[in-house]
């Protein structure tokens, strides 16, 4: 569910990109919208709000989603410093493969996989099942990073934003159900096991 709800940002960067053109005008102030240079100022601040309601509805933050917020903010403050959208367009790329780098590097230094102590015990399973999550995520997020620079440079402006939003709710279906897929024989093995002093 919290993945989903990150999505928010990147659906108004999209409504914000389709309305290229449009005027909207608020007490005799008017701002016309100006293509991906005004959807990068409204995925800046609908990241930055994100991040300030999920503080305040969970008192806590994830590095995830910090790291999330740095990389908008960086890419996208560029991308309309220089006034080229090539910048906002890699950061889907940096942010995945920089998320797959720390998947590897947790794993080498702690042992753990950084899915295991993100969930802080709430989910038991075997170590073997931890390492293929780790994989099948590491994977995901190599690909992911790789598709977008296909579509990044190999079709136009139009066609790589609707490719961020759809791709953003499709990738984010598509880990979670594998995700589901791996996990759950092993939670039914567990709920078929007796309870301690049983029997």
């Amino acid at each position: 569910m919290k993945q989903f709800a990150e999505l928010i940002p990147v659906i108004l960067f999209f409504v914000a990109y389709k309305m290229e053109g449009s005027a909207v005008s608020l007490a005799g102030w008017e701002y016309r919208f100006d293509g991906i240079y005004s959807a990068t100022v409204v995925l800046m601040i609908a990241t930055a709000l994100q991040i300030l309601l999920t503080r305040l509805l969970t008192r806590r933050l994830e590095q995830r989603l910090l790291w999330l917020g740095a990389t908008v903010m960086v890419f996208g403050g560029v991308t309309l410093a220089l006034r080229n959208p090539i910048f906002l367009q890699w950061k889907p790329t940096i942010f995945n493969w920089a998320l797959a780098a720390a998947f590897v590097v947790g794993r080498w230094r702690t042992g753990h996989s950084v899915l295991e102590r993100a969930m802080q015990g709430q989910l038991q399973l075997p170590e073997a099942v931890w390492r293929r999550l780790d994989r099948l995520w590491i994977g995901y997020f190599l690909v992911v990073g790789a598709l977008n620079l296909v579509v990044a440079y190999g079709f136009s402006e139009a066609t790589w934003v609707a490719y961020k939003l759809w791709s953003a709710i499709g990738f984010t279906l598509l880990i979670s159900l594998a995700t589901v897929a791996v996990i759950m024989p092993h939670l039914r093995e567990t709920g078929d096991e007796p309870p301690a002093g049983a029997g």
